[in-house]
């Protein structure tokens, strides 16, 4: 018979546990446009909605692996989010911040 996942996890040791821990923190902060999208509790359709756009052009958008920054921009504030641009270095991370300004205009 299965178990609760709470006895499991009562059953695993300390050491275990930060480490399950960690993994779902890991993934939780790390997932594809689709994933995201299900996590904020939309539908394709919901977000097509708000985008203007067909929910065919939501689904093609979330296979895509290349596209631009302004599309990305408006796909994640439809969502309820900001999109900000960090580029990784071995001796620290630096926001790209004129980024910020595409899509604004004066």
């Amino acid at each position: 018979m299965a178990k609760k996942f709470s006895e499991l996890r009562a059953a695993m040791s300390p050491e275990a546990r930060a480490q399950a821990s960690e993994l779902a923190q890991t993934m939780l902060s790390e997932m594809p446009l689709h994933e995201l999208r299900q996590a904020r509790g939309l539908s394709q359709k919901m977000l097509a909605d708000v985008l203007h756009v067909q929910q065919p052009s939501i689904a093609k958008m979330e296979k895509r692996t290349d596209m631009y920054l302004s599309t990305l921009r408006s796909h994640i504030q439809a969502m309820g989010g900001e999109l900000e641009v960090i580029a990784r270095f071995p001796d620290g991370a630096v926001k790209i911040s004129n980024f910020a300004e595409l899509g604004v205009q004066s």
